[in-house]
């Protein structure tokens, strides 16, 4: 029997904006994964909800949106906190800088427990040492009743930079769903347009907004130089990136400079990208800096090897010679050479791909990471 609605706690999260993200991606997992007889939810968009909303398969869900404007308007602040004591929540659960300041309405609220979770660093602090930012987050430290890091590298970044206290932190890997992200059994690339793949082609691809901390442009440019290695490079090898954004024409115009074009698709914002994963044979991830890359994640999960920037969370999907290679960020050559190691060991995309599933389905699951994350707040309510 479940019990009635005002006996199931409620958990509000904050959040920026719920549009596609990461971020995003794991909250409305959270949320169709919680059994309705254990918690509530409902989440409040400082600024607004997108077509990304409607992933969320929970009737009961609620999503409120503040229209918040640019610059620092102080009135948003009462105004989350007539929302929060309108919809009385258990539990306040703010994620990354954008929102932390919202802990101080939650906390003046009576009774409400407080979480922050911390899913990556702006792109314009990656390594997490702006003096400001860091001010901010140690002033807003004493309102937070739990800390969740996404990786063991945002948890020590936590601890050793910003001085939160380990026991007041919880380690939360994000999962990936493996029933729609698998291995493709037939080997059949059927959704690449017509002609573009040559005789015997090895295609890698990478998933992401094409912004500046994504950097594709460094991958591009690694390709190109694979290309002119020699001519069974450029028989053979295709590249496919997935997504759309900002620098979507300054990286078209970058293909058309080095005379490319013709070896590489940009598929742009798909809501396939299961079945675009399943088209390659390596997955590149040139990111400049990550928290823990759900790209990563669901490429593991569709069996292959993974060739990752050497930052944040990566590390610690990506084991060196095991399921892929790591190489320093903004670094062409680096992504070439790693590329063509793979390429030329002896059924190393193949044995990289299998090592890659095999450590998905170990840690790598929503189930458990569901369970985490609830045990936290049920941790919570009893403090």
């Amino acid at each position: 029997m479940v019990k009635a609605d005002m006996e199931v706690p409620l958990i509000v999260h904050v959040i920026y904006r719920l549009g596609t993200g990461g971020l995003e991606n794991g909250l409305v997992n959270i949320i169709n994964r919680t059994p309705v007889d254990r918690y509530r939810h409902a989440i409040v968009c400082l600024t607004e909800a997108e077509e990304f909303a409607r992933r969320i398969t929970r009737s009961d869900t609620r999503v409120l949106e503040l229209h918040a404007g640019t610059g620092h308007d102080f009135r948003l602040y009462f105004k989350l906190w007539r929302t929060l004591r309108r919809l009385r929540p258990a539990i306040v659960h703010t994620r990354n800088l954008a929102t932390i300041e919202a802990q101080i309405p939650a906390r003046v609220l009576r009774g409400v427990k407080t979480v922050h979770g911390e899913h990556g660093r702006d792109v314009f602090d990656l390594e997490g040492k702006n003096r400001k930012y860091n001010m901010l987050r140690r002033l807003i430290r004493p309102f937070v009743g739990r800390y969740v890091a996404v990786s063991k590298d945002l948890s020590g970044w936590l601890s050793n930079t910003l001085g939160v206290e380990p026991s007041r932190i919880r380690q939360i890997y994000n999962g990936v769903d493996q029933d729609v992200f698998a291995p493709e059994n037939s080997g059949v690339k059927s959704f690449l347009p017509a002609g573009f793949l040559p005789e015997n082609p090895i295609v890698m691809g990478t998933v992401g907004r094409l912004a500046a901390v994504k950097d594709q442009a460094s991958l591009i440019k690694g390709f190109h130089l694979l290309l002119n290695r020699t001519v069974a490079m450029k028989n053979r090898l295709r590249l496919v990136i997935v997504g759309d954004g900002p620098l979507a024409g300054e990286l078209d115009d970058l293909l058309h400079e080095l005379e490319i074009a013709d070896y590489v698709w940009m598929a742009g914002d798909r809501d396939d990208v299961a079945v675009m994963l399943r088209q390659l044979d390596i997955f590149v991830l040139p990111s400049l800096g990550e928290g823990i890359s759900n790209t990563i994640l669901e490429a593991m999960a569709t069996g292959l090897p993974v060739i990752a920037t050497d930052v944040g969370g990566n590390p610690e999907l990506v084991k060196e010679g095991e399921n892929g290679y790591l190489v320093p960020c903004n670094n062409p050559h680096g992504l070439a050479e790693a590329i063509e190691k793979l390429i030329g060991s002896e059924n190393g995309i193949e044995a990289m791909g299998k090592a890659s599933l095999r450590r998905v389905r170990e840690t790598f699951y929503w189930d458990r990471t569901v369970s985490a994350y609830l045990d936290l707040y049920d941790e919570l309510l009893k403090t």
